[in-house]
């Protein structure tokens, strides 16, 4: 089933010309849960993988010995669903609930060092023919993300580690069947469930902060023009579309708009993923597909994917000049 967005509430280029020349194209990603295969678009889903290429691995060190079974997780996300689909009101029965109490943190891994090679988690892949506006065709026309079960990387030490993979799809002819996963992983909301993707082309304009201060001016008496409290109609509704998106603006409601240049030659970087913990803020409707409307099956749409990356959104940006450079992560 398509996912379509309603219009927005208001014609903003209309009341705000200049915001014309500062529009951009994002890909709501619109993941829900599924059955994808390796030739499909998906967040969380099996890759295009060819046999007897290696698959990548997080080499970085860390500790990686405690956190929690891999397949827990999967089993406890099962159990859970399969209670919801039962009897939302009453959840798991004794016996599942039983099994859920076995699925705890621990040192699960205790021969694991800390700089042994553990395979990265598939996260997403995207194909141009879903997701058009992909950079760098000449690379490949497929991409995939990775990235490690543990946020412990970094400067911070408290960072994810994304991985990115750009290849042609026709290339591989013989794809990987069974695909490496990690045994442990430090946070079960670094683990994507399988979900397949209802790719969307949005329209999208800068976060407020980032715009001609006269024009932050014209746009707050517009929203407001009685004087009262500020609405937040242009950041919450007109300006970025929330949930798992390609391209398009970064919404910085949680530090403010920073300059992201390239560390090898000074470009101004541009967002290629953001993944997210839900799909719109549940007390602002207008993203809100008209398909998954209304009440409980809009709740459950909300949070598809199950992950929560770093602060609950992390943006992966890209130098426009050059795939090779490296990449850099906000987390918001």
């Amino acid at each position: 089933m398509p996912r379509t967005t309603p219009p927005r509430p208001a014609d903003v280029e209309a009341l705000f010309p200049e915001l014309g020349a500062l529009r951009r194209s994002a890909t709501r990603l619109h993941p829900r849960p599924g059955t994808p295969t390796v030739h499909d678009s998906s967040v969380g889903g099996p890759m295009l993988w060819p046999t007897g290429e290696p698959w990548p691995v997080c080499t970085i060190p860390h500790k990686r010995s405690s956190g929690y079974r891999y397949g827990d997780v999967l089993r406890e996300r099962e159990i859970l669903d399969r209670a919801g689909r039962r009897d939302p009101r009453s959840g798991p029965n004794a016996e599942e609930l039983a099994e859920l109490a076995g699925f705890e943190r621990g040192r699960h891994a205790p021969d694991l060092t800390d700089s042994d090679p553990i395979p990265l988690l598939a996260v997403a892949q995207l194909h141009r023919r879903d997701v058009p506006g992909l950079p760098f065709p000449e690379e490949g026309d497929l991409l995939q993300v990775f990235w490690c079960g543990y946020e412990r990387h970094g400067e911070s030490r408290h960072e994810p580690h994304v991985h990115l993979r750009r290849r042609h799809a026709a290339d591989v002819t013989e794809p990987l069947s069974e695909q490496p996963v990690p045994g442990v992983v430090g946070r079960e909301e670094l683990v994507p469930s399988a979900c397949v993707l209802h790719p969307e082309v949005v329209t999208e304009y800068p976060w407020f902060e980032e715009l001609d201060p006269g024009l932050q001016e014209r746009i707050e008496r517009w929203a407001a023009p009685d004087g009262e409290e500020e609405d937040e109609v242009y950041v919450s509704d007109l300006s970025t579309a929330p949930g798992w998106k390609a391209g398009g603006h970064i919404a910085w409601n949680l530090t403010g708009p920073a300059r992201l240049s390239c560390a090898a030659c000074d470009a101004d970087l541009f967002p290629l993923l953001t993944a997210a913990a839900t799909e719109w803020d549940p007390s602002r409707t207008s993203w809100i597909p008209y398909e998954d409307r209304p009440g409980s099956a809009a709740r459950r749409a909300n949070t598809p994917t199950r992950v929560s990356p770093g602060r609950g959104r992390l943006i992966i940006a890209v130098c426009p000049r050059d795939p090779h450079h490296p990449l850099r992560l906000v987390t918001q």
